[in-house]
């Protein structure tokens, strides 16, 4: 298969960055997006060339760091599946793509594809987490729990903060991300003690950060490689309330 490649090119942050189109051809229609990549970087090193600087680690769909834009939408072609996991049999042969960074300010550009998303980092600090002493594992069945609880939990638990969802949407929301951690914890027992504190302090910085508002656009379940339903940003606004109330009480 032959593709023709339309790459956002940007040197740092202060660069203004343009794209610029390669072409690349004999390439396995069972071979992965980034390893289409990097079939063009060792072309671009063989010229001497720069390459393409993109984000990845493990490249099995888990860890979420190769998050990029291809034709306009968050990782590519398919449902529930990061950038890695993108087979290039999923496009046309011959078919123009075009490769962006995420296109968000909280996300500044630090390299081509690359983005920085400490952002998330810095809103997981402000509390998402539980205060307790670490050491060995409880007995499983210490703290019952109801099924249909721990199952959500978990659920929202898979997020891997890639940031498809701040990507996708035209505000630049990070509610997902945001409501996926509260959620986590609000559903357990081990998250009540500081349920009130940590909601408004993720909020809070979310808001410091400089992402939009939820308009219900959808765009984010839809384009989440691990399918977050958008019904635990509705749990999150509840959790938002109540904490507030909570306070004023």
């Amino acid at each position: 298969m032959k593709f023709t490649l339309k790459i956002w090119r940007q040197k740092n942050q202060n660069d203004p960055g343009r794209f610029v189109t390669y072409e690349v051809n004999n390439i396995s229609a069972d071979a992965s997006f980034l390893e289409m990549l990097d079939v063009l970087n060792n072309e671009l090193v063989q010229k001497g060339e720069d390459p393409v600087a993109f984000d990845h680690d493990c490249r099995e769909g888990i860890c979420g760091s190769c998050g990029m834009m291809i034709n306009g939408r968050a990782h590519g072609e398919g449902r529930s599946m990061a950038t890695c996991d993108v087979r290039m049999r999923m496009y046309k042969d011959g078919e123009d793509l075009v490769v962006e960074p995420w296109r968000a300010k909280p996300f500044p550009v630090v390299k081509d594809l690359v983005v920085d998303r400490r952002a998330f980092d810095r809103i997981m600090q402000a509390g998402g987490f539980i205060s307790v002493k670490t050491g060995a594992a409880p007995e499983a069945n210490a703290v019952p729990v109801p099924k249909a609880n721990a199952d959500e939990a978990m659920d929202a638990a898979a997020c891997i903060g890639c940031g498809a969802c701040v990507a996708s949407c035209p505000n630049s929301s990070a509610m997902l991300f945001v409501a996926a951690k509260v959620s986590q914890f609000a559903l357990l027992p081990q998250g009540q003690p500081e349920r009130r504190e940590r909601v408004e302090r993720m909020i809070e910085q979310m808001d410091k950060e400089g992402f939009g508002a939820c308009s219900n656009n959808y765009a984010c379940e839809a384009e989440c490689p691990k399918g977050i339903s958008v019904t635990h940003i509705a749990r999150l606004n509840r959790e938002f309330l109540r904490a507030e109330f909570t306070e004023k009480a």
